[in-house]
């Protein structure tokens, strides 16, 4: 079933085809649900700009011990990711929890197996985003951002952060980063956001699908 804020093309006049609509692919490793959460206010904001679809994927766990491949359905949630999706849409949104200010093994070694798009180019020129969830304000956010941004400026995308005409910027007193969309999910590490956090994570699908639109038009 697909989630109810991604992966459904609204219907336009005339039924326009599918292939009319730029569809931006939002990416995501969560362990205690708050990068997840983020992921789904990433996608409102996708689905909120016209000619625009959000496709929701994870990716699995790995372990040291084993390179055993996961099952392509986990048991909840949104699938998980494939090259295919990356090669299919025409944007990316891509989150993890930090580790020690760096993105999550899980999604560092999806994106380890991405070289065959990297040497045929298929992702250059598509625009891009990232997010982040940490338990403490000072817990590394700013890096982690940057370490998912690296392989994507290695495979020529377009990066698109957060400026701070988006006034939630300012006023935030938890998440939030020019870099990206951000959570700070505290002692308790409920995964519940701020309204700030919302905000802007829903603010970053929507500059990613603006950018995707236009340049799918283009």
């Amino acid at each position: 079933m697909a989630h109810p804020f991604c992966g459904n093309v609204r219907s336009y006049v005339g039924r326009r085809r599918l292939k009319e609509v730029a569809e931006v692919l939002v990416l995501y490793y969560s362990r205690t649900g708050a990068t997840a959460e983020l992921a789904r206010q990433v996608c409102r904001g996708i689905e909120a700009v016209p000619g625009a679809s959000a496709r929701l994927r994870t990716v699995p766990p790995v372990a040291a011990a084993s390179e055993e491949p996961a099952q392509p359905v986990p048991a909840s949630g949104p699938p998980y990711a494939s090259l295919d999706d990356l090669r299919q849409v025409h944007g990316l949104v891509l989150g993890s929890p930090t580790r020690f200010g760096n993105m999550a093994a899980p999604l560092k070694y999806f994106l380890d197996s991405t070289a065959a798009l990297w040497l045929t180019g298929a992702l250059a020129g598509k625009p891009a985003g990232v997010f982040t969830s940490t338990q403490t304000m000072h817990g590394g956010q700013e890096t982690t951002l940057l370490s998912m941004m690296l392989p994507l400026l290695h495979h020529g995308m377009l990066l698109v952060g957060l400026p701070y005409t988006e006034r939630a910027l300012n006023e935030t007193a938890s998440g939030g980063t020019p870099y990206g969309a951000s959570h700070v999910a505290g002692a308790n590490a409920t995964g519940v956001l701020s309204e700030a956090e919302k905000t802007l994570a829903q603010a970053l699908g929507r500059r990613v699908a603006q950018l995707a639109v236009k340049l799918s038009h283009a």
